[in-house]
């Protein structure tokens, strides 16, 4: 297979902007698949994540959609001929910030359609006509049914992270836009892994497909140095912190389980003087845009995730993540460390493993076959030990360390983020100050003493069948109500 993309014989347009972006050599699944979706083949490719799969699937359509180039500015000469869909925001912007670059030399048109965003500006975009629509299912579905996407021209469709869709619950939006699609069509779908949900997927779309495979399933990437720490869960901060100093590490990811674990860490970091920023699903798009775009250009050191953005987002040269929370699904493990190591470059992967996460990391050494091995962190001996200092007293070595009380060990468990269940996630204990004071009646005004005996008097009354008016007028007669001096 040729690997370099100066012999790939692209079109001049595109080989200069590959130039400009710096590209010499091709990754494997480029090197495999590029040749193969140049001859309009269907393609089912599987690799780890960061190996640069965009560039494999765009770079080839790219080149086919020029043979039919148009200049024109009427949108009906620009109809929509490639759709590339993809299961998160944040994704398909990139995708679509990569395909630009490479089509900027050219006069084909691609635009980007999302959740979260007001769709008036993407309509404009579809009415001026795109050769290349990137889109989230769940959007393009508004926009076919509001007639602003019409796709009975689209000659190829890419389904990446197609596992991951599957996972969110797309199928069925999947499902419904294929069909709208044109019978004879290229169609390449990219995964992590060959689940048999995939595969049955593929058997239904895909015609006689080639299948590229550079990674066994669930293979972690050889330049990524995987730690697991034994840690509780009240030193979990500090070990972030003990870790990031001792490595030297500058920026990092921070995956937690929960969005409003998410929320909470970050806020918690953030005071304890780290620059930080969250990146979760109650998020605005615009927020979420804004926390990535400040995490790339170095304003932002830590980044804090849920799983949305634990697939597909390219930021070069990040060297570490931290597994705050051991994931609940052990392929997500594989995604998340997949965000350092990337291109070559090496990174480690911190997961931070409490008493209570045997089973989960057992489901990831199974997963990966290899034996892990728990390690102590190795505290600096001149730092105070206990806790970061979040706003409480911090006690010091040579203190009396204080007594835990019951009410202490519940906040140790207040930290840990409550799992998913069949029924729902429980409903978490806040933090807020607010929440923690004494219950306390609307109406403050002290009832007289007689009440309650006349509330008491007229329950006994009706449970004994006596007439109530009778019990409670007598009550009244002794002793007398206090009257008021005015």
């Amino acid at each position: 297979m040729t690997s370099s993309f100066s012999n790939l014989s692209l079109a001049e347009p595109l080989a200069r902007a590959v130039a400009e972006m710096g590209y010499e050599s091709m990754t494997p699944i480029q090197a495999q698949a590029i040749p193969v979706v140049l001859t309009g083949r269907d393609v089912m490719g599987a690799a780890q994540t960061g190996t640069g799969k965009t560039a494999a699937f765009s770079l080839p359509l790219l080149q086919r959609l020029l043979k039919h180039e148009n200049s024109s500015t009427s949108p009906a000469r620009h109809p929509v001929r490639a759709l590339v869909l993809l299961p998160t925001r944040e994704l398909a912007d990139q995708v679509a910030q990569q395909i630009a670059l490479y089509a900027k030399h050219t006069k084909l048109r691609s635009t980007v359609v999302f959740g979260g965003m007001d769709m008036k500006p993407q309509t404009l975009e579809l009415k001026k006509g795109v050769e290349v629509l990137v889109a989230t299912p769940g959007r393009l579905l508004d926009h076919i049914e509001a007639k602003n996407a019409v796709l009975n021209q689209v000659e190829y469709v890419v389904l990446d992270e197609a596992d991951r869709m599957l996972d969110i619950g797309f199928l069925p939006d999947l499902q419904r836009i294929l069909s709208y699609l044109p019978k004879q069509r290229t169609t390449l779908l990219f995964s992590a892994t060959f689940s048999p949900e995939i595969k049955r997927l593929a058997s239904s779309y895909l015609q006689d497909p080639i299948t590229i495979e550079v990674a066994r399933p669930n293979e972690t990437a050889s330049t990524v140095e995987q730690r697991f720490f034994s840690v509780s869960d009240d030193d979990k901060r500090r070990a972030i912190h003990q870790i990031l100093r001792t490595r030297g590490v500058k920026q990092a990811f921070i995956f937690v389980n929960s969005k409003l674990g998410c929320a909470r860490l970050a806020r918690s970091l953030e005071r304890e003087g780290l620059k930080t920023a969250a990146l979760h699903g109650d998020k605005s798009q615009d927020e979420r845009l804004k926390a990535l775009d400040a995490f790339k250009r170095g304003e932002v050191d830590l980044l804090v995730c849920t799983d949305v953005a634990a697939r597909g987002l390219d930021i070069k040269d990040v060297p570490a993540v931290f597994n705050f929370d051991v994931p609940f699904n052990a392929e997500d493990y594989v995604h998340r460390i997949g965000r350092t190591g990337r291109a070559g470059a090496s990174g480690i992967a911190v997961t931070l493993v409490s008493s209570s996460d045997a089973r989960l990391v057992a489901d990831i050494e199974k997963l990966i076959k290899k034996k892990i091995d728990l390690e102590a962190v190795e505290w600096d001996e001149d730092r105070p030990r206990g806790r970061i200092n979040d706003g409480r007293r911090a006690w010091r070595e040579g203190d009396e360390a204080p007594r835990e009380r019951s009410s202490e060990r519940r906040e140790g468990r207040e930290t840990r983020e409550p799992r998913e269940s069949r029924y729902g996630r429980s409903a978490p204990v806040s933090r807020d100050p607010f929440f923690e004071r004494p219950y306390e009646p609307g109406n403050t005004e002290t009832p007289p003493a007689w009440e309650p005996s006349v509330r008491t008097a007229a329950r006994s009354a009706v449970s004994a069948n006596i007439k109530p008016r009778r019990k409670v007028a007598a009550l009244f007669k002794s002793p007398t109500p206090p009257t008021t001096a005015g």
